[in-house]
């Protein structure tokens, strides 16, 4: 028996891959749903930000009549047909409060909490199984900084994960924080008087660079892509520091690899920037009531923040000990390709930093 937790892609594709082998699983989700980062806390306008051939999950090409770059209810629809074509049944509404390897018997014992029940009476279930599939992934849990006043907000304060259109911000002055691919695309859908914040350097591309860049990685270094895909970048949008905008010196795809950050795809946001539609500002300092104090010493007031600043991993939340397989972030500590396994029968998937690539 295998017991996997999580039921996002990677938990799906490992279940899929143990059915085909005939090899007995139970699949553990604490929500409702399975993909539920991507059936629950993701906006409307999300497409994946890589072609659909690095995409796919083990055994199933996306359909010959998908566009290029799936949006979200596609790739949802396409998670549906997966899940149904290799029989996949994971067990909901069960959270994971304990993990920890038993020498004596040499099996891990998993304790959960069974949030099907009626009543409100929540039941424990443990299971004991010889192998174990870390599959909560890099993006188990949103995260907000720390900023001295965000107690004391006036306003609406979300995380991107909150997010699905600009509906309930029409008419608003609103801030979004971050400038990763959630924060810089959420921009975009508010443009309309919406200022984002660049909280460190990223490196802008277009979709269409970065399948070229894909393509170019299974034949030339990554350092030679890395320095043909800057170039172009720089030829297409300029100068982007004017703007507050920097580049980091590492190339996209070493940061990608080494770090787990993405490049920005650019969606229409920079020449917003550049137009000064949207407005970019340096760093927050403070909250005080609905005033945002930046550190530059600008005082400016916001209806509402969009905090699109991350994820983190959740792993060390209940996976007792096995520290040699996990560092303090819940991150796997060995690099790819070598972090899939560890001792015991431990092994994890979707923490490899490449998105669904890695799975």
């Amino acid at each position: 028996m295998v017991v996997i937790v999580g039921a996002g892609p990677a938990g799906l594709a490992t279940s899929a891959c143990l059915n085909r082998l005939s090899i007995p699983n139970i699949v553990l989700e604490r929500e409702d749903c399975y993909a539920s980062l991507w059936k629950k806390r993701s906006y409307d306008r999300l497409k994946l930000h890589l072609a659909k051939q690095f995409c796919h999950l083990p055994y199933m090409d996306f359909p010959p009549n998908a566009p290029t770059y799936v949006p979200k209810n596609g790739f949802i629809d396409y998670l549906d047909n997966y899940v149904s074509h290799f029989g996949i049944t994971p067990r909901y509404l069960r959270s994971v409060e304990s993990v920890i390897y038993d020498s004596d018997v040499e099996k891990w014992q998993i304790v959960v909490k069974n949030m099907t029940t009626t009543d409100n009476v929540i039941e424990t279930e443990v299971y004991t199984s010889r192998f174990l599939v870390v599959a909560s992934g890099e993006n188990s849990q949103g995260t907000i900084p720390d900023i001295d006043g965000l107690d004391s907000y006036g306003g609406e304060c979300i995380h991107s994960n909150q997010y699905e259109n600009g509906r309930k911000f029409r008419g608003k002055d609103a801030l979004v924080v971050g400038c990763g691919n959630s924060g810089m695309e959420i921009a975009y859908d508010l443009w309309n008087g919406v200022p984002t914040l660049p909280l460190s350097f990223v490196h802008v591309l277009t979709k269409e660079m970065v399948k070229m860049a894909m393509i170019m990685l299974q034949y030339l270094p990554r350092k030679a892509v890395d320095k043909i895909t800057v170039a172009i970048s720089k030829l297409k949008y300029g100068k982007l520091s004017k703007y507050g905008i920097q580049r980091p010196k590492k190339g996209p795809f070493h940061l990608k690899e080494t770090s787990g950050r993405s490049p920005v795809i650019d969606v229409g946001t920079i020449s917003k920037i550049k137009s000064e539609e949207i407005k970019v500002l340096p760093g927050m300092k403070s909250i005080r009531d609905k005033d945002i104090v930046f550190t530059n010493g600008e005082t400016v007031q916001f209806d509402g923040i969009i905090f699109a600043t991350g994820y983190k991993s959740t792993v060390r939340n209940w996976l007792k000990g096995s520290y040699e397989s996990f560092d303090e972030k819940g991150m796997p500590r060995k690099s790819f390709p070598y972090h899939w396994k560890g001792r015991n029968g431990i092994y994890n998937v979707g923490f490899s930093r490449r998105g669904l690539q890695g799975i």
